[in-house]
């Protein structure tokens, strides 16, 4: 149970309109990521990355993140308050990833949440890390219209998206990845390049310098609307067994990169014409990538579609995406989560609100 009457309380703004100022935390990775929003506005957010402890590693290492979370909690939040310019005590409610993600880095951002919620007797909001990605963008291009496709494309998720109102309606999957997330394959392509870690960035400065049509990689699918991408890094790596001589990492990198941009970007404006949607969000990880925005500005312009994506700082995990679903959440009255609240590191996404308990 709470404490205190601040479980209830909103602060009102000229208009009217309930507001409340909520503090979102995100671990669900190797970012620790704290972001405050008002009225689906960004007041300050701080982010801290464990990345340069995983690379000598290729990947993240679940107790190594854990650990780094441990350690940069408690000052990030600081830091982040302090940006926005407001104090602890004026934070009306915390929203915290709840899953998917590593079981143990969850956990420390959850035993966090649940800290500051007990110790400023106000609410917690467990949330799915993926409804976070797409309410990013809503932190720079306002609300979403009441109907949109959303392309989710991070290192271990690749979904289309239809929605409604995030905070209120079912989420309806109309696509995912039977295998490889587009991250994930950019990872294992550069590790086969030996471009190193995280391989998005890698990939796309190697890219710069290649012909995007030196090699037709296949565009492999599923559903008409579902991904697949092992195929293409295996496609990859039978490429580079073969090839006698210098390697052309340029032109593997940006041929590879192509057929990765190609295949999400078709996909995503096929369902938007298909469904009668005139917006399509992309979000994630992968959306920094310059090559996946330019191209989808440019077929989305063909078919009178606005894309919208946020700007790559808002891309990759952070605690600001987390709180722009809490400030959404509490503007349309969603119940509060119990303090029983556990991590669900597979979370499926229907809903942006995740409730789940221990049995």
């Amino acid at each position: 149970m709470y404490g205190g009457d601040r479980a209830h309380l909103f602060i009102t703004s000229n208009g009217g309109a309930p507001v409340t100022l909520v503090m979102g935390i995100e671990s669900s990775c190797d970012e620790t990521g704290v972001g405050l929003v008002r009225d689906g506005k960004l007041l300050g957010e701080c982010l801290s990355s464990s990345m340069s402890e995983h690379v000598r590693f290729g990947g993240v290492v679940p107790e190594v993140a854990a650990r780094a979370h441990l350690e940069a909690m408690v000052p990030t939040v600081r830091q982040a308050v302090e940006r926005a310019g407001v104090s602890m005590s004026e934070i009306d409610a915390i929203a915290v990833t709840a899953g998917p993600g590593l079981a143990t880095a969850l956990q420390v951002g959850l035993a966090s949440a649940k800290a500051y919620s007990l110790s400023l007797g106000i609410p917690l909001l467990g949330v799915h890390h993926l409804a976070g990605h797409v309410a990013a963008d809503t932190l720079v291009h306002g609300d979403l219209p009441d109907r949109s496709v959303s392309l989710v494309v991070s290192g271990g998720h690749t979904s289309l998206l239809l929605l409604g109102d995030l905070a209120r309606d079912p989420i309806v999957h109309l696509g995912d990845t039977a295998d490889d997330a587009a991250g994930e394959a950019f990872d294992k392509v550069a590790r086969i390049l030996g471009l190193g870690y995280p391989g998005g960035p890698a990939i796309q400065r190697a890219a710069e310098d290649g012909d995007p049509d030196a090699i037709r990689f296949p565009r492999p699918t599923t559903t008409r609307w579902g991904f697949s991408f092992s195929g293409l890094k295996t496609a990859v790596a039978r490429w580079v067994d073969r090839c006698e001589g210098p390697l052309p990492v340029a032109d593997l990198a940006a041929s590879f990169q192509e057929a990765v941009v190609d295949v999400l970007t078709a996909k995503a404006v096929d369902a938007c014409v298909s469904h009668e949607v005139d917006t399509l969000v992309i979000a994630g990880g992968v959306a920094a990538n310059s090559r996946l925005r330019e191209v989808a500005e440019r077929r989305c312009a063909d078919a009178g579609v606005t894309v919208r994506v946020p700007p790559p700082y808002l891309c990759t995990d952070n605690g600001a995406m987390i709180a722009a679903v809490g400030s959404m959440l509490t503007s349309v009255d969603a119940p509060w989560s119990p303090l029983e609240l556990s991590t669900d590191p597979s979370a499926p996404l229907t809903r942006a609100l995740l409730s789940r308990t221990r049995d």
